[in-house]
């Protein structure tokens, strides 16, 4: 039974984060007088399609994916909706003839390739922002849910003999930055602290409305059972009240943190901080997605803000195979006047999804050999 709500906690999850993406696409490209070949969710034969103002609305047998199909827009989604076009499913070219007695729907928009280049990057980027944006209420559910108020990011108590008042920190001090990051939640400042690797860090504190730097602020250590040395924070912080204008800020400021440390995992893998063997594909998804649900709708809530904020961030790298690639040449091309060459995008593109696709079988490996792993241990 537990496998089962698993795998339908994991097609409803992957279905809304993928959802509200296209969705953005779809309704920023409407808006921009674009027209929208087919709207789909899911990948893979078509269970049911409907057609809507030269729109075709789709659902896929395969809930792993989903697209928005534009007109003018050279991709296999593209081509894939030219290919289904006609109503029994055959191709593009025997649709158009005589025998078919259904007439066809006239495209109400125009190419993407003849938008202005600030509205294709519009386009492009509204993918993201709708991610973000499901975050964002997701967020603001959780935090008025709770029953504890909101963490603050000002000290109440500085602990007795706690190296961390020996070495600056005031009880009274708001927390601005640790390390030269600015901490947004509380949670930023227990983030950055993790990172350290001397436990100890420069802060950047406002103390009697004056901002002041604290560099060195050392803090104290314990080890555990097993010999593993771990951080005391040394410091408690004041709660904030619950009032509909701190919920939003404290909602807003959440999804810059998740943006945030999903954008400096990223760096960090890149500089070699943290291992490629790390890494998590659909697998690993699946079964943290299992774990949190096991443990209640608050974490599976949460797991959901991590996903949705983690495509919408991942979405917007500037690699040719996703959003943030092809807002990269729309930018070079707003500049120079002059198109990226069509030979070059596709080469690239293909490159970049032959090197994703890489990392996602390593990725799935991975996860298997977890998997296996713990069932021996």
């Amino acid at each position: 039974m537990s496998l089962i709500i698993t795998l339908v906690a994991a097609i409803l999850i992957f279905g809304l984060v993928i959802a509200i993406h296209e969705f953005g696409h779809f309704t920023v490209a409407k808006l921009c007088g674009v027209q929208v070949n087919e709207f789909s969710i899911g990948m893979g034969p078509a269970l049911w399609k409907t057609t809507r103002k030269g729109t075709q609305y789709t659902l896929r047998l395969l809930p792993v994916g989903g697209y928005v199909a534009l007109e003018g827009e050279e991709s296999p989604e593209s081509q894939q909706w030219e290919d289904e076009d006609a109503p029994d499913g055959s191709s593009s070219e025997e649709a158009s003839a005589p025998s078919d007695p259904e007439p066809e729907e006239k495209p109400e928009g125009r190419p993407l390739n003849e938008a202005p280049v600030w509205q294709r990057m519009l386009v492009m980027a509204a993918g993201a922002f709708m991610n973000f944006v499901l975050g964002f209420v997701l967020l603001l559910v959780l935090i008025t849910a709770r029953n504890e108020p909101i963490t603050s990011r000002v000290i109440y108590e500085v602990k007795e003999g706690a190296l961390c008042g020996q070495t600056g920190l005031q009880a009274g001090d708001e927390v601005l930055a640790v390390n030269g990051r600015r901490c947004f939640v509380a949670n930023d400042m227990v983030y950055e602290l993790m990172r350290t690797e001397s436990y100890q860090a420069d802060f950047t504190v406002k103390r009697d409305g004056k901002k002041v730097e604290l560099k060195g602020v050392q803090f104290d250590t314990w080890q555990d059972e097993e010999g593993k040395t771990h951080m005391s924070l040394g410091f408690t912080v004041y709660g904030i009240k619950k009032t509909p204008l701190n919920v939003l800020k404290e909602a807003g400021n959440s999804v810059l943190y998740y943006g945030r440390i999903i954008f400096t995992s990223l760096l960090d893998l890149m500089r070699g901080r943290e291992s490629i063997n790390d890494l998590s594909g659909p697998v690993g998804i699946v079964t943290a997605i299992g774990q949190a649900a096991s443990y209640g709708w608050e974490d599976l809530l949460e797991l959901v803000v991590l996903i949705t904020i983690n495509l919408g961030v991942f979405n917007l790298l500037p690699l040719p195979a996703l959003d943030g690639g092809k807002i990269f040449f729309l930018l070079i091309e707003g500049i120079t006047g002059h198109a990226v060459p069509e030979k070059l995008q596709t080469g690239l593109t293909v490159a970049a999804f032959a090197l994703l696709f890489g990392l996602m079988i390593f990725a799935t490996y991975n996860d298997v050999l977890r998997l296996i792993t713990g069932a021996m241990g």
